[in-house]
């Protein structure tokens, strides 16, 4: 028995010197098996100011200078191979532009949630008033003779339908009328004829005289009135086709004149055309039926309204533009021939993010704009944009509806960003996202 507790103790502390010497084994290899990244982690973190780089704390805090946010100071030493989440997310932040409430105060940041919306996008153009064409005629003479009488005396004179402009002494319209009264007188011998066929022969003498005269260019109430009197009439009056201004007259009382000469060019300015020139990217979104607002200097607080009623099919090589003709009214004559006017033509388009033009920053290269991602913080996004206005623009990708978009102030954002030695202007910016259009 005292032979065996001999041998059991010296085993015992020989077992126990064995587990100690195991742990410490252990316990050096758990030690100098620590990663880099956990070094990293015990090397005390210090902060510093991104505008002013040589201010160094221990402790975030703000800049004594400048007011703004320290941020981490990375260590090149610490980071290696293996950089940590948090100087990841500082390379992620150097894009970023903090702002505190008084500098926002002071670079009159403005802030406006991004919305889908409709943009109308306006096409400006200039045009010249012009005569409509479909109410333009000439009176001309449709018999030779003598002007004996002119009821228009000079050019701008209002003619009406119902008013003669002159009246004409013919011999051919005196002869013409004596014939119709003749074949009127021998219809009247002839009906009572016996023979079926002569009866009919003297309505088509009838018949042929009217149409003669009517040929003459005399007119219905003027047949009547010459079947009514039973005389011919020496001077027969001549009638525009319809009422409007005289804008050329080529003859003179007593003037003789030949058949189909032009005494008076007509106009009726009730309606007009403006002829707009539209540029080669412009007129594709020109359609026919579309509104056009007129405004005229002579007339700076009327608004003539009218609608395009002819695109031509051809393009001036001189001016690389397309005329497009629009039809309106003109009440009280206010627009004249060749009078010059500015046209706007609103086209809606589909409805997109919509946010103020101010908002984006071109740098030539790509559009740019300034996104509150936390209060005071900003971030650039890069955007691309569809068509615009004088006020707005349309977003296609790169923000979400509800993000928060600096309107005004942008372009002192981006200048604190190019003193921190980010641009908006880099190729390969830090923290640069593109959101796909939700």
């Amino acid at each position: 028995m005292a032979l065996n507790k001999k041998i059991a103790l010296p085993l015992l502390v020989l077992l126990l010197a064995f587990a100690a010497g195991g742990g410490w084994f252990l316990w050096q290899n758990q030690r100098t098996g620590k990663s880099a990244a956990e070094k990293a982690i015990e090397v005390k973190q210090l902060y510093t100011c991104s505008m002013h780089p040589f201010i160094i704390r221990e402790k975030p805090g703000l800049c004594p200078i400048c007011g703004m946010e320290l941020i981490k100071k990375i260590d090149s030493a610490a980071s290696g191979a293996a950089q940590t989440a948090a100087e990841k997310q500082q390379s992620d932040m150097a894009a970023h532009v903090s702002l505190s409430s008084t500098q926002r105060v002071m670079a009159n940041v403005a802030i406006i949630e991004a919305t889908i919306g409709t943009l109308n996008k306006e096409i400006n153009a200039v045009g010249i008033v012009q005569y409509d064409q479909s109410r333009q005629a000439r009176v001309t003479a449709w018999a030779a003779g003598r002007i004996d009488k002119l009821h228009v005396s000079s050019v701008g004179a209002m003619v009406s339908k119902e008013m003669p402009v002159a009246e004409l002494y013919s011999p051919d319209l005196v002869a013409a009328q004596q014939e119709y009264l003749l074949a009127i007188r021998s219809r009247e011998q002839l009906k009572n004829s016996p023979f079926p066929s002569i009866a009919q022969n003297g309505e088509g003498l009838v018949s042929s005289a009217r149409e003669r005269l009517k040929l003459l260019g005399v007119r219905e109430s003027q047949i009547a009135a010459l079947q009514k009197s039973g005389r011919p009439s020496v001077r027969l009056a001549i009638y525009s086709p319809f009422s409007g201004i005289v804008i050329e007259k080529m003859v003179q009382q007593g003037q003789y004149v030949n058949t189909g000469e032009v005494l008076f060019n007509i106009a009726d300015l009730s309606t007009v055309w403006v002829e707009l020139e539209l540029y080669e990217n412009e007129f594709p979104n020109i359609h026919i039926g579309q509104q056009v607002d007129v405004r005229s200097q002579s007339f700076p607080e009327k608004v003539f309204i009218g609608r395009i009623a002819f695109i031509y099919p051809f393009l001036d090589p001189k001016t690389r533009t397309v005329k497009a003709r629009v039809q309106m009214a003109n009440p009280g004559l206010k627009l004249k021939p060749d009078m010059f006017v500015n046209a706007s033509i609103r086209i809606p388009l589909e409805s997109t993010i919509v946010i103020p033009l101010s908002a984006v920053i071109d740098t030539g290269k790509r559009q740019v704009v300034w996104v509150e991602s936390s209060p005071g913080m900003f971030e650039p996004r890069e955007v691309q944009v569809g068509q615009k206005n004088n006020d707005n623009i349309q977003i296609l990708s790169g923000i979400n509806p509800g993000d928060k978009v600096a309107v005004s102030g942008a372009y002192l954002i981006d200048s604190e960003s190019q003193l921190k030695g980010n641009s908006s202007e880099q190729a390969d910016m830090p923290g640069m996202k593109m959101d796909k259009k939700p």
